[in-house]
């Protein structure tokens, strides 16, 4: 449920804002209401389960899920259903990292590598079918099937749970205090952040509500750190960034997963709104990265125990780099399979080269007693990085679009009225409307002058997660392995 909800909705935006009447910005709402409760709330998720009972709080996750997925279906306009996805953010903060640990508690240590491979096995699986079964579902139905189908799932997980999980506790953490503080200031602070960057285009960077939340956000930011520094139970250790390579590893995973999802949020707008693509393409068209990283993942596990994580750390971002890169190339009218193709396998091989090698060092930069926790902060700072990627390139992209739109009505020799119709549906981006009762040619030309703009910022947007990649291999390269080296050559010396 978790997994395709993450990948699903990406490809019924341009529907939703279509059915829905929202602009582009109202939908990137759709998207970060539910990531950002998501990133905020993970690690207290991950507490709320060790204390009351990871059963428990894991059905309580699916059942609120469910809940908000019928609330979602049922949406009459933009606001309900960005609502309801903030609270499906919440449903899913309280089972995905239940799901891990009540497999860690119901497998002997023997079975237990085996058990979270089937995990992560069918968790790239659903990742990669979500976008094609959305795709399809918003071509032949509706949108809101895209929600809907998590009922029966969340039914029949409901079921099994009931009748075949075992109550579970976290020892020692379930006498440990729980940390309000700390997930109500992560909330404001990624809240506040967001909120800026995602209105600033609509409203401008002057409108009272804009800079007041930023400032808002940074400092309930630093607030954070404080609180988190002086707490007796954090929800976000920052101790631990001090350890071996795990301040190196969330590091790089911040700056490439920023990339990553920033980068591919704006993909299927631009398949489906710019491309023509269907639904159904669209989401079918991010199926070789999944597959690359799903059929290459044991091998580069392998190159770990054999060059060990720098030089992989090192090269895979780069190789994404590369991949951003050349998502870059594409204009209007692109050829799926001479164009974006390329780019999605040499994306797709950079990211199965870097994901496995990033998973282990941040697992083996602390004790076994801390895995749970360092596996906890990297998915949260991931997601994190994420949420707050689309903000900030939607400000990037709103940037580009109204340049390169103004550019292009002036070199079409628009009259002012079309221009003037044109330039109102600018908070559309690609979805804009038309001038109704328009000459065919100059409706055709309009069009080719709104798509070629949305390009030119989705060029803008590449170049940028190209350079996030990069970033992430420079710290790979400066950051992970020294602290190992230093260690061998202080042991040799004595």
């Amino acid at each position: 449920m978790a997994f395709i909800d993450g990948t699903v909705v990406n490809v019924a935006l341009p529907a939703i804002q279509a059915d829905l009447h929202a602009s582009a910005f109202q939908a990137q709402w759709v998207v970060e209401s539910y990531a950002l409760f998501l990133a905020a709330l993970l690690l207290v998720g991950g507490a709320l389960g060790d204390h009351f009972g990871r059963r428990r709080i894991f059905a309580l996750g699916v059942a609120l899920f469910a809940l908000a997925s019928m609330a979602c279906a049922l949406a009459g306009d933009v606001s309900q259903l960005i609502a309801a996805r903030a609270v499906q953010g919440i449903g899913g903060a309280l089972l995905v990292p239940g799901s891990l640990a009540l497999i860690s508690a119901s497998f002997p240590e023997k079975e237990r590598g085996r058990a979270i491979g089937t995990w992560s096995g069918f968790s790239g699986i659903t990742a990669a079918i979500g976008p094609v079964v959305g795709g399809f579902l918003v071509d032949h139905y509706s949108w809101t099937w895209a929600f809907l189908v998590n009922l029966p799932m969340a039914a029949v997980v409901l079921l099994i749970v009931w009748r075949h999980v075992p109550e579970s506790r976290g020892g020692a953490a379930a006498s440990a205090r729980l940390d309000p503080w700390g997930a109500a200031l992560a909330t404001v602070a990624l809240g506040g952040i967001v909120y800026a960057f995602i209105e600033a285009p609509t409203q401008g960077w002057r409108a009272p509500s804009v800079p007041f939340a930023l400032l808002a956000g940074i400092a309930a930011s630093v607030a954070f750190v404080m609180v988190e520094l002086r707490v007796r139970s954090p929800m976000l250790p920052l101790g631990l960034m001090r350890v071996g390579n795990f301040g190196g590893a969330n590091l790089l995973t911040l700056l490439l997963y920023a990339a990553l999802g920033g980068g591919l949020y704006f993909l299927p707008l631009n398949l489906i709104q710019v491309q023509g693509y269907s639904a159904t393409v669209a989401g079918a068209a991010l199926l070789p990265f999944i597959l690359i990283m799903f059929a290459l993942s044991s091998w580069a596990g392998q190159l770990v125990d054999r060059i060990g994580a720098r030089l992989p750390l090192v090269v895979g971002p780069a190789i994404a780099a590369a991949g951003f890169a050349l998502f870059a190339l594409p204009g209007v009218g692109a050829d799926y399979w001479t164009s974006f193709f390329p780019a999605v396998v040499v994306l797709g091989f950079g990211m199965a080269v870097t994901v496995a090698p990033l998973t282990t060092t941040v697992m083996n930069a602390v004790g076994p007693e801390l895995a749970g926790i360092a596996s906890g902060v990297n998915n949260a700072v991931s997601r994190a990085a994420a949420v707050l990627a689309i903000a900030v390139f939607g400000v990037v992209m709103a940037w580009a679009f109204d340049a390169g739109l103004g550019q292009g009505l002036l070199d079409m020799g628009a009259s002012p009225e079309a221009a003037a119709f044109v330039r109102a549906q600018r908070s559309q981006l690609a979805g804009a409307t038309l001038p109704p009762g328009a000459d065919p040619a100059v409706a055709a030309a309009l069009r080719h002058t709104i798509n070629a703009a949305f390009v030119s910022g989705f060029r803008c947007v590449m170049l940028l997660c190209a350079g996030l990649a990069l970033l992430s291999a420079v710290s790979a390269w400066l950051l992970i392995g020294r602290a190992e080296a230093i260690d061998r050559h202080t042991s040799h010396g004595r």
